[in-house]
């Protein structure tokens, strides 16, 4: 006999029915409380990025002394994140904290503007002196040149790595010249100006002989302005040679020879072996959420690609 002459196949048919009903009820909520867990996972790591949240700074116990660390990172620029109000508002923090048991400037710069560059050298010594209990050292990871090494002359000490590239103690003005072009392009340049050297280091027109000589004297003016700061921050430990202010770089282990760095070390070996403050706080000032989508976006590309033609620059 059949199961459709059974006089329970229609309640079968609901049982199966009811029980295949079920699981799909279950399986739409397990994968309902999938999504809304990654949804909240998404949600908390915006939230984090938004406020800034520390990931890896160690809990402070109350009264404990730490080691407060600052990074200056990339290209020294008005705008970007080793700008001279970031990098001051940071020392400033970390100097006001009572807690502070000495400060580690780590530097990873090509340099950058000798404007912004100067404004922090100048406010390191600002504060070292209002707080002259709190040392300030430079510890050098990558690279130290140019606009990065005009900020680390003003620490107490510089430490570097064995391989770390130090120096290039120099200035420039960087740009293209496209008379050639246009000339073979039959392109016409027409400028038009009210004052003479208005159109001073024009890319699309001929190189002039006067502004060109006034450029150089404004590079070896602000040249000797670095030279000076260099002088200033080693004093007796700086062992000059001819080449010394010529622009060129060296390694961690030459710069120890030269004076230009005085030992070897890291963040961790100063905080615990100098400071003797183990613990480690950053005081970087880093973007939040809105101000990286922001750059992620390309808010900066015309700024950029106007000041890719003619820039003053300690590199």
């Amino acid at each position: 006999m059949s199961d459709n002459n059974s006089p329970n196949w229609e309640r079968k048919v609901i049982e199966s029915l009811a029980v295949d009903a079920l699981r799909e009820q279950r399986a739409r909520r397990r994968w309902g409380i999938f999504f809304k867990l990654l949804g909240f996972a998404y949600l908390t790591v915006v939230l984090m990025l938004a406020f800034d949240w520390p990931g890896d700074t160690e809990s402070l116990a109350e009264g404990k002394k730490h080691t407060a660390v600052i990074d200056l990172t990339g290209v020294i620029s008005h705008k970007g994140d080793a700008s001279a109000e970031n990098i001051n508002a940071a020392l400033q923090a970390a100097f006001d904290d009572k807690h502070t048991a000495g400060i580690v400037l780590r530097i990873n710069s090509p340099g950058g503007s000798p404007v912004q560059a100067g404004m922090i050298n100048d406010e390191i010594r600002r504060l070292r002196a209002k707080h002259a209990d709190i040392p300030l050292h430079a510890v050098v990871e990558d690279i130290c040149a140019s606009g990065g090494y005009y900020v680390a002359a003003a620490a107490d000490k510089i430490f570097v790595d064995k391989a770390s590239i130090v120096g290039s103690i120099g200035v420039l003005i960087d740009g293209f010249g496209f008379t050639g072009t246009m000339d073979k392009l039959g392109v016409e340049r027409r400028l038009l100006t009210a004052g003479q050297n208005k159109g001073f280091l024009d890319p699309f027109s001929p190189q002039n002989a006067q502004q060109k000589a006034h450029a150089e004297q404004m590079l070896a003016e602000i040249h000797q302005q670095f030279i000076a700061v260099v002088r200033q921050g080693r004093g007796a430990r700086l062992k000059e040679t001819p080449d010394m202010f010529s622009g060129l770089m060296w390694s961690g282990a030459k710069s120890l020879e030269l004076g230009l760095a005085d030992e070897f070390g890291t963040v961790e070996s100063i905080a615990r072996d100098v400071f003797k403050a183990e613990s480690i706080r950053d005081y970087s000032v880093k973007p939040n959420f809105a101000e990286k989508l922001a750059k992620q976006l390309g808010a900066d590309v015309a700024e950029g690609a106007t000041n890719m033609m003619a820039r003053l620059s300690l590199r």
